[in-house]
């Protein structure tokens, strides 16, 4: 389906916050620019909205309306359990394409929202979510709900990965693959109960993490949990039992910190994957391990990989050019071992199935709901990235 464009002044603004917020971030985006882009003067804006961050509110609050709306008339449309669940995906597909922009700003932006309509999003959202399990558990009775949940969230990051490239394909083709990486997560067959072996004790006499790392380690979860505009140095040095200006001999800033950061994430990314590469049996055997690798970067970097990805345009231009790059060569990594297996996989569809198995593993990895209660949750990641790799031929 195709979603109607507003027409009314209020969803133009609407409109064009989102495209804005999604292309320069929530805290590049000024009132005056929102303005500027509907043609209108500043004052008018408030006809309508209370500030900035109503317009945000309005967006995500709206863009769930319209989650709901199709997913309400796809689980109506006649015929057995797993055909109403293609209608979904195929109808969340067209959604996905159609606004991109709404899918990053629900991923990254929702943060900056009062308590309150967190609140409402997360409600909405909850309320989603047990709509998806009833019409996966109706098509799959062998499923608990505990799963099911599992499985649902996967298939909404594969939708949702399509905020996280840039990579276009004809309409119907892009749509066509989103629902085949979708529904090969729905159909994935989750592994009896099991437990994970716990993680091997500290080696007597390896040091502990310095207070440089202590303080890389605070500053990516403050960042993640409020986002960067909206911690302060003084906040990172109190979460890291560091007081006043002891920070600054560490980092001359915020800004440092955040560059640290990005730069250590990809000297983790390109070791693990080097390794997991040389190790290989052969190039299925490389994806299988590469996707392993990745799972245990996210889960053992405090979901540095999500925050980056969430905070890049705050880098120094120089740096974050640099560490663009360096993500896409990991990317491309990927992307190569794929088209290996997958001879026949054009290179935009296989970068749009590698993106949707990172997303996968970033977005579960940061949602406690799932992994938390989940003890296998690294194995069954692992084989979630396989699973969407493979969905393709």
């Amino acid at each position: 389906m195709t979603v109607r464009r507003p027409r009314n002044r209020k969803a133009q603004l609407a409109e064009e916050a989102a495209e804005l917020f999604g292309r320069h971030g929530y805290h590049q985006v000024s009132v005056h620019d929102i303005a500027a882009a509907a043609g209108v003067t500043g004052p008018a804006v408030y006809r309508h909205f209370r500030g900035k961050q109503d317009i945000l509110a309005h967006v995500l609050l709206s863009g769930m309306d319209v989650f709901g709306l199709v997913t309400e008339e796809a689980l109506a449309t006649p015929g057995s359990p797993g055909e109403q669940l293609e209608a979904l995906l195929r109808a969340v597909a067209a959604l996905a394409v159609d606004r991109r922009e709404i899918t990053a700003l629900w991923r990254w932006e929702g943060r900056h929202l009062d308590q309150a309509d967190q609140a409402k999003i997360r409600l909405r959202g909850g309320e989603l979510m047990a709509q998806w399990g009833i019409a996966l558990r109706d098509a799959r009775p062998d499923l608990g709900e505990a799963d099911a949940e599992l499985l649902c969230w996967a298939a909404l990051s594969v939708f949702g990965s399509v905020s996280v490239h840039h990579v276009n394909l004809p309409r119907r083709r892009f749509e066509a693959c989103l629902v085949e990486l979708a529904a090969a997560v729905l159909a994935w067959a989750p592994p009896p109960a099991r437990s994970e072996p716990p993680a091997p004790p500290r080696p007597a006499g390896l040091a502990a993490p310095s207070r440089r790392e202590e303080l890389l380690s605070a500053a990516t979860r403050l960042f993640r949990d409020r986002g960067y505009h909206a911690v302060s140095m003084e906040d990172i040095g109190a979460a890291a039992g560091i007081a006043g200006p002891s920070i600054y001999r560490y980092f001359p800033g915020k800004s440092a910190i955040l560059v640290a950061a990005g730069y250590r994430m990809a000297e983790r990314l390109a070791r693990t994957a080097d390794d997991a590469i040389a190790g290989a049996a052969d190039p299925r055997d490389g994806l299988a391990r590469l996707a392993s690798s990745y799972v245990d970067t996210v889960l053992r970097s405090d979901n540095l990989m999500a925050t980056f990805a969430g905070e890049i345009g705050n880098l120094p231009d120089p740096d974050r050019k640099e560490l663009v790059r360096v993500q896409r060569a990991y990317v491309a990594q990927w992307v190569e071992l794929l088209r290996t297996v997958a001879p026949g996989l054009p290179e935009p569809d296989a970068r749009i199935t590698v993106h949707a198995a990172l997303t996968v593993v970033n977005d579960l990895a940061r949602t406690p709901r799932v992994a938390a209660a989940r003890p296998a949750i690294s194995a069954e990641l692992a084989e979630l990235a396989v699973t969407v790799l493979s969905a393709r031929k």
